[in-house]
Formats: C-alpha cells, sequence, structure tokens
C-alpha cells in the first residue's frame, strides 16, 4: 500500500473518526495477541488481558468468543465426569443447557439426540414415565414445545402441549409453565381458537409474572391481540394482575389499539399501527394477525355504513374505509358468504 498522500490521489482520504476507528482496532488486536501469549507462562494475567479485550469492544464484539466446537467438546467433558460421579441432578441441568445452546443456534438435530437422553432419565426401567420425575419432564416438554413452535409443527406441538398439561405430579419453576402456555397460545392463534389463545397467554403471563420473567409483558400483549381477534368487550386490564402494566411504554400503544378498534375507528387504529412499528409490528406474531384486525374493524364499519342505503356506490365505501375498490369488492363477497 502507497502512503496517505497515495490514497488522496485516489480518491480515499481517511475522516478522523475512521483513523481513530482504526487506531481503536489494532489497539484491540495488539490486546489479543499479547493476552493469547500469556496463556501458557500467566493465565491468570491472559484472563485479566482478554477481559480488557471484552471491555475494549462492546459494540462490534468481533474478538468475542466463538469457538462452538470447544464449547461443545467442554461440555461433553463436563458430562462425562458428571455420569461417571453419578450426579444425576447436574449431568440432567448441564444437558439442558446444552439443549438450549443447540436451540437457539436452530441445531434441531443435535438437539434431538439429547432430548432422547432427557427422556431416557425421566423413564423406569420399562420405558414408562417415572411419575417422581415430573417436573424434570415438564423441563424437557417446554424445550422441546419451544423448538415445535419455531419450526411450526403444530401436530406435534399439540400432543406434547395435552401431555404436559396431564403431569399433576409435578412442582415447576413458574418459567417453565410459562413457555408451555406461552407456545399453547400460538398454537391456538394458528387454530383461530382465539378464546383458547386468550386464557393460555393469560396463564403465561402470570407464571412469568410471578419468576420475575420479562416475557410477561410480550405474553400481555398476545392477550390483548387475541382478546381483540373474539371481538371481546372485557378489557384485560381490568383485572388485578395485568392492571400494574397498564401505562408500560411496551402495552401503551396496546392499550390505545384496543381502545380504536372497540370503537370502530378505522383510521385512528391505522395511526397507532403507523406510529408503533418497533412495538407492534415489528414483532413477527403480532404482525401476522394484523390483517385479520383490520378485516373485522373494516366490517364492522362497513355493516354501519351500507345500513341506512338502498343502493351504495363502491367508490363511496372505497372512501370512507381507506382501502383500495377491489379490497372492498373482496370484503363485499366475504359478508356475503359469512351471511
Amino acid at each position: 500500500m502507497g502512503s496517505d498522500a497515495d490514497m488522496e490521489d485516489y480518491g480515499f482520504p481517511y475522516s478522523e473518526e475512521e483513523e481513530e476507528e482504526i487506531e481503536q482496532d489494532v489497539d484491540i488486536e495488539n490486546q489479543y495477541y499479547n493476552s493469547k501469549a500469556l496463556v501458557e507462562t500467566d493465565p491468570e494475567g491472559a484472563l485479566t488481558g482478554f477481559a480488557e479485550v471484552v471491555q475494549m469492544e462492546p459494540e462490534k464484539a468481533d474478538w468475542e468468543f466463538k469457538n462452538f466446537g470447544l464449547l461443545q467438546e467442554f461440555y461433553q467433558t463436563t458430562l462425562k465426569a458428571l455420569e461417571e460421579a453419578k450426579n444425576e441432578r447436574l449431568w440432567f441441568k448441564s444437558n439442558l443447557k446444552l439443549c438450549k445452546i443447540w436451540f437457539d443456534m436452530g441445531e434441531y438435530g443435535r438437539m434431538n439426540k439429547i432430548l432422547k437422553e432427557l427422556y431416557k432419565s425421566c423413564q423406569k426401567a420399562d420405558g414408562t414415565d417415572d411419575q417422581k420425575k415430573g417436573t424434570q419432564l415438564l423441563e424437557v416438554y417446554a424445550i422441546e414445545i419451544q423448538m415445535y413452535t419455531e419450526t411450526k409443527n403444530n401436530k406435534k406441538l399439540k400432543q406434547l402441549y395435552q401431555k404436559a398439561l396431564t403431569i399433576k405430579s409435578a412442582i415447576p419453576h413458574p418459567r417453565i409453565m410459562g413457555i408451555i402456555h406461552e407456545c399453547g397460545g400460538k398454537m391456538h392463534m394458528a387454530e383461530r381458537q382465539w378464546a383458547e389463545a386468550a386464557t393460555d397467554f393469560f396463564e403465561a403471563f402470570k407464571n412469568y409474572d410471578e419468576a420475575g420473567n420479562q416475557r410477561r409483558i410480550q405474553c400481555l400483549k398476545y392477550l390483548v391481540l387475541a382478546n381483540m381477534l373474539m371481538q371481546s368487550e372485557v378489557n384485560p386490564f381490568d383485572g388485578q394482575e395485568a392492571k400494574p402494566y397498564k401505562n408500560d411504554p411496551e402495552i401503551l400503544a396496546m392499550t390505545n389499539l384496543i381502545a380504536a378498534y372497540q370503537r370502530n375507528e378505522i383510521l385512528e387504529f391505522e395511526k397507532i399501527l403507523k406510529n408503533n412499528r418497533r412495538t407492534i409490528m415489528e414483532d413477527p406474531f403480532i404482525r401476522n394477525y394484523i390483517e385479520d384486525l383490520l378485516k373485522n374493524i373494516r366490517t364492522q364499519v362497513l355493516l354501519k355504513l351500507i345500513k341506512p342505503y338502498t343502493r351504495i356506490r363502491i367508490p363511496f365505501i372505497s372512501k370512507e374505509l381507506n382501502v383500495p375498490e377491489a379490497d372492498v369488492e373482496q370484503l363485499l363477497v366475504s359478508m356475503v358468504l359469512d351471511n
């Protein structure tokens, strides 16, 4: 490479910010390799040096730990040692953690191998479920249920969900029941069983709330969504459990949305969606059902609109509903078929 002057001739001058960034990258790289050189002679010094690398680059994390082969080897060594020491409880917990890592990475094949081992540890010699291990069994169900939710395997999800609810001999952590009910709610939504979904999301919210888990806010949003789809007049925030979260910034957009929905105010409803993209529309699960909500509200407004007339023109409806004429025709056909 040429000098900085040469670079300017080619039209690539470095700005002061870029120069600072380059210098910072070099410092971080030097710190990393200096720490690495100390691994054999001064492990404590190396550890301190690596910690400084992390502190020096909190955002980009180019130097973060990425060696999954080493991670797998670490778990395998740990699990083997625990098995030899006959420490069943820690072996089970470690396997669950490894299973969660593979789930987060989308490695469902590797995940299934561990699930088989986990199920085996919860069974008697004759292959039937050990009722004394109901709590552990629910933990395995929870992670497998998440996999079926992610892969949209509703058939297996339903079987496992129903199986999980039949276990009565367990005292699981509320977070586990929160996961099971949240996935159950999503399953019911896919089957368009809005009332059942609302019940599950409320149960998930209560369990997450008891566990102090932030998923409670997400499940409250899903509960509002299910309530709107079932066209319920009940406000979920009237209840004692949900009331404290009514003014939460994440929830406020949904409470405004449900108010506009119940008043059949299309323009206000669409305005709230537009102004709250992050809290509403950026959640792919909620986004899947926005069209259903819009169809419901447009249907109610359309019924109200045509009631006083014996003849009405489609362009007029199009203007009132703020949708293209083709969408109006489709909506009218749908309403005729639904009597």
